[in-house]
């Protein structure tokens, strides 16, 4: 039988899959966005369909409905859009935690937060598991959403063990794919952008830094095989492809498979951004039976593919 969901974002990349995965599983969704990152457009093709309802809603207020189960996924999730207004990121992810799991305790919803790798912040352990507690710089740029995003991983479990509350907490790593925002700033999203203009490619630092790219139809995936998990399992869990590869031959990759004649240029490494950057899915292997399918190079033609369509 059917459930009604809630997403949180649902209009924003990752969201707008997950609403079309949930619908296709038979479930009623109600899709929560307030827009500032996100577009109507990802949701489009969704806004016929009997049992899904959009609702234009900011997260940092309170929200009545009636649900069985959230996933908020609500915040910026670029460092261009999440540095852009630091308090208001602060305040989505602390204050909308707030707001969701109020919600959550008073209809008894399940709920899971989309966290991320960035509570890991520049890591010292590598790869990265759940039990490390992270390396990150409280007062940098970048703070707002990493410290914003521990703050609500702490939320929700004080919630949980204050509350009883039935809690998910995924943390998700580089996720990559169609319907990314072309000026988010991200690494996949800009090289294709600026490669299929044949500008160039721009590199931060010498390249060497490693990130691993997850494609978004795995990431949703592991996402709903954690909601469906027994409630004794919260996480936190990594989601993410193991696979690293380093930034210079991800800029490579892409600037061969559109045959650019783009150039790479190197400009100085921001401040705080990690050097290593690979998620330990042992646990996700075990309790979820997860793991990425999607190789990057498979994944990397569809999202171009949907770059050049989107710029015609």
């Amino acid at each position: 039988m059917g459930r009604r969901i809630l997403v949180t974002g649902g209009a924003g990349f990752i969201g707008s899959f997950l609403c079309e995965a949930l619908l296709s599983r038979g479930h009623d969704v109600l899709c929560v966005d307030n827009f500032f990152t996100s577009s109507r457009h990802n949701v489009e093709r969704l806004l016929d369909h009997k049992r899904f309802e959009l609702m234009r809603h900011d997260v940092t207020f309170p929200l009545y409905v009636e649900v069985d189960e959230i996933y908020n996924l609500a915040c910026p999730a670029s460092p261009i859009h999440y540095q852009r207004d630091p308090v208001q990121t602060t305040k989505t992810s602390v204050h909308g935690a707030i707001n969701m799991l109020g919600l959550a305790k008073r209809v008894k919803a399940k709920i899971l937060q989309a966290s991320t790798s960035e509570i890991y912040g520049d890591p010292i352990e590598h790869p990265q598991t759940e039990a490390y507690w992270g390396n990150v710089n409280p007062i940098g740029p970048r703070a707002c959403y990493d410290e914003g995003k521990r703050c609500a991983e702490t939320l929700f479990f004080d919630y949980h063990r204050q509350h009883k509350l039935r809690i998910k907490v995924a943390r998700i790593f580089n996720t990559y794919g169609p319907r990314m925002h072309p000026n988010d700033g991200r690494v996949v999203s800009n090289f294709i952008v600026q490669a299929l203009k044949s500008e160039p490619v721009t590199i931060y630092g010498e390249g060497n830094q490693t990130r691993s790219f997850c494609f978004v139809e795995d990431m949703v995936d592991g996402l709903i095989r954690l909601m469906d998990t027994p409630d004794s399992e919260t996480g936190p869990v990594n989601l993410g492809n193991p696979a690293e590869t380093t930034i210079l031959e991800l800029a490579q990759k892409i600037v061969a498979m559109t045959g650019s004649k783009s150039s790479i240029v190197m400009r100085p490494l921001p401040q705080d951004d990690p050097r290593q950057r690979s998620p330990d899915i042992s646990k996700a292997r075990s309790l979820l039976k997860w793991e990425p399918k999607v190789a990057l190079g498979v994944g990397l033609e569809k999202t171009i593919q949907y770059f050049a369509q989107d710029s015609r």
